[in-house]
């Protein structure tokens, strides 16, 4: 039996590049990995529009008042049988006002701004392409 979690991932826009964040050895799961921001929709009072503000807050230091929120995609299932998980993703795309606030913690090493299609070039987390394209509009070869 699979452990079911929901999660969003978040993906931050700024003049037609996307955010990626390399995930530290501290995070429980795809430490070194490429990923959007994410994490668990663990109150089920949280809307998961609002938990994707939290970790945006939370992993960045931005506010509200930094991002705008372009595109909510439609949640999808991945099965990860290597660590026994189905994840529930929620997918979401945000412009940033100015990058120059952003500030990583601990659950990151370093971050890029990369051009969409560049995703394939990095070793990420399950399905971070499908999670962009499901809010890019676009295919991404």
């Amino acid at each position: 039996m699979l452990e079911t979690n929901k999660i969003v991932t978040c993906f931050l826009e700024y003049r037609d590049k996307i955010l990626i964040l390399k995930r530290s050895n501290s995070v429980s799961t795809y430490q070194g990995k490429w990923a959007g921001i994410s994490g668990y929709i663990d109150n089920p009072s949280n809307s998961p529009t609002e938990q994707a503000y939290k970790e945006i807050q939370e992993e960045t230091g931005l506010t509200t008042d930094d991002i705008t929120l372009v595109k909510q995609g439609i949640p999808f299932e991945i099965i990860d049988n290597t660590i026994k998980k189905k994840w529930i993703v929620h997918p979401y795309l945000f412009h940033v006002k100015s990058k120059k606030k952003i500030s990583i913690d601990w659950e990151h090493l370093e971050i890029k701004w990369i051009s969409p299609e560049e995703i394939c070039l990095y070793h990420t987390v399950p399905n971070l392409k499908k999670s962009l394209e499901k809010v890019s509009n676009k295919i991404i070869p």
